[in-house]
């Protein structure tokens, strides 16, 4: 996947999944965001999502409604985190697959590391028990669409009902909410950045690409790694969308060399909490 094009072909050959690859991400804006914090472990649970159809008193009964606080939104997707020391956070696409991602969860669990699992809602249909391990291991999940479409051509609604249709498969299989979402082919636009805050998550892109989607070669992915391994990095390999036994085996490589080199992978952890 890259991280700014769109690669519209890949979906030609892998005719029955989705495609993995990345969008053109909208120009960044003149003041940056300041990158997120890191955690050493799991993230906690969100509380759950406020109804919309609550009613509201008539006026003149009841108290005074608070004045409203204004949604936070960013305007551009999270690339790296905040780090001081040599933390980095590895992030898995378009699962879960239940050729793949089994054999991923196994290496994070031998070298007792966390990672993000970003999911397809379509994925998760079908393989609920997978979900239910990367909590277990304590995991975090992420938003990752139900189809792993360009959500920058669709409408609002559209947009909203891909993510918040993963957002309730997520909570009913682990009983709490996803609080990070990915957008397909790091495609963002004001709509995807606002529904995703309104649902009560924040937008992770990624700071190395192993490209992995392209299967490049085992060497490929891993050297993709260390060159690009530095405090706060957030590194972006799939566990599924294709054949994935180059991501594989690439992270069996490249794991326990970040780990002698000193580097301390663990998961993100949201500014303010």
């Amino acid at each position: 996947m890259k991280p700014d094009q769109t690669n519209p072909g890949r979906r030609a050959l892998f005719p029955a999944r989705r495609s993995s690859a990345s969008a053109p991400s909208p120009a960044a804006p003149a003041a940056p965001e300041p990158p997120a914090a890191l955690a050493a472990g799991p993230q906690a649970a969100k509380a759950m999502r406020p109804s919309t159809c609550r009613l509201q008193p008539l006026a003149g009964y009841g108290p005074p409604q608070a004045a409203s606080t204004r949604l936070p939104v960013r305007h551009e997707p999270i690339l790296r985190m905040d780090a001081h020391d040599k933390s980095m956070v590895l992030t898995f696409d378009d699962g879960p697959d239940p050729l793949y991602t089994p054999h991923i969860l196994q290496t994070l669990r031998d070298h007792d590391v966390r990672a993000v699992f970003f999911v397809c809602g379509e994925q998760v249909e079908w393989n609920k028990d997978l979900l239910r391990e990367m909590a277990d291991d304590g995991h975090i999940v992420g938003n990752h669409t139900w189809t792993h479409p360009l959500l920058t051509s669709m409408s609002r609604s559209a947009v909203r009902s891909e993510i918040d249709r993963t957002c309730e498969i997520i909570d009913d299989t682990i009983g709490e909410p996803p609080v990070w979402f990915r957008a397909p082919y790091g495609a963002w636009n004001r709509n995807v950045f606002r529904i995703g805050a309104e649902l009560g998550m924040d937008p992770l892109a990624w700071t190395v690409d192993t490209d992995d989607w392209t299967e490049p070669g085992t060497r490929s992915i891993v050297r993709a790694v260390r060159s690009g391994a530095a405090p706060g990095v957030v590194v972006l390999s799939h566990d599924a969308g294709g054949n994935r036994s180059q991501s594989v085996a690439a992270l069996r490589t490249y794991l326990p060399e970040l780990l002698d080199s000193g580097y301390r992978i663990t998961v993100p952890r949201r500014r303010g909490v």
